[in-house]
């Protein structure tokens, strides 16, 4: 059964939302809110028209807090929006969706990304969020306003992809008044889609080369995390790889270059460099320099 779309009460509201200049007067949820004390509220944005560069980046800084706490709150915008949002789901990390419409499906902005939402809130630990009447449709004014909620909420501000001038650079000029971290991801120096990226940057923007970056950023210390939580995590990635991903995945218990690889497995030599880019994909391994590891 689809969960319904009802009034949050104010006593429930998280209180970030109280600190922010102008608070909505109403908040309309459906699903469940994820859990705030002793948690990370971190906002993910991008750009719509995202390059492969933009999603690996952020499909792989989001495997990497599958084991931390953390709640990922995006805008269900096609793009990184979207990507962030399902790779939070395929891990099974807490989100929030705050798209720029009602909750009703009728009206509920883009129409392509209504069966996420209904994934969101069947998971018991995600939720839709939303200051407009039910059957309010996306407009023009609808999307700024929504961006000061996302950045609300937050503690964090993550900006894998932006233009010079978008609803990406919106959300961080607000998360930047609200007095919340804003973290940036650097990339190519001729893309339209890093300008405003880059600019934030140059403005004091944290940037984040690598999950480690985003770890500390976010005051995860991952020298806490146990072996045996390591080892549940592992067990989790191997069991949606195919046989020979898992065998790939197995042989890097030590770093190899790519050579190396092909040397040890050169019976699949033409499925190799394909299987190689779904693992950095999937975020169970990663590339540094001429070698490749496990994540």
């Amino acid at each position: 059964m689809k969960n319904p779309i009802t009034p949050l009460s104010k006593e429930y509201w998280p209180k970030q939302l109280f600190e922010i200049p102008k608070p909505p007067t109403q908040l309309f949820i459906q699903g469940t809110l994820p859990k705030r004390d002793g948690v990370k509220w971190l906002t993910v944005v991008g750009a719509r028209n995202n390059s492969k560069y933009g999603a690996l980046v952020c499909k792989k800084l989001i495997t990497s807090i599958k084991h931390m706490s953390v709640v990922i709150i995006s805008g269900l915008a096609r793009g990184i929006d979207t990507i962030a949002l399902e790779t939070a789901l395929e891990h099974n990390i807490p989100t929030i969706v705050v798209p720029g419409s009602g909750l009703d499906d009728s009206v509920l902005y883009p129409k392509n990304n209504i069966q996420l939402a209904e994934k969101i809130t069947a998971a018991n630990n995600g939720c839709l969020l939303s200051e407009y009447d039910p059957l309010q449709k996306a407009e023009l004014w609808t999307f700024p306003k929504r961006n000061r909620i996302m950045a609300g909420l937050s503690d964090a501000v993550l900006i894998v992809e932006a233009k010079e001038k978008s609803g990406t650079l919106i959300t961080a000029r607000l998360a930047t008044d609200y007095n919340r971290d804003v973290l940036t991801i650097p990339g190519d120096i001729f893309s339209e889609n890093t300008k405003g990226s880059h600019q934030l940057l140059r403005l004091g923007a944290t940037p984040i080369t690598c999950a480690g970056d985003l770890h500390e950023a976010l005051g995860f210390n991952t020298e806490h995390i146990s072996e045996k939580e390591k080892q549940e995590v592992e067990q989790k990635q191997l069991a949606l790889l195919s046989n020979f991903e898992k065998e790939l995945y197995r042989a890097l218990f030590e770093q190899k270059t790519r050579d190396e690889l092909f040397e040890a497995f050169p019976n699949h030599m033409h499925v190799l460099p394909a299987t190689i880019s779904m693992l950095l994909l999937k975020g169970v391994i990663e590339e540094t320099g001429l070698y490749l590891q496990r994540a």
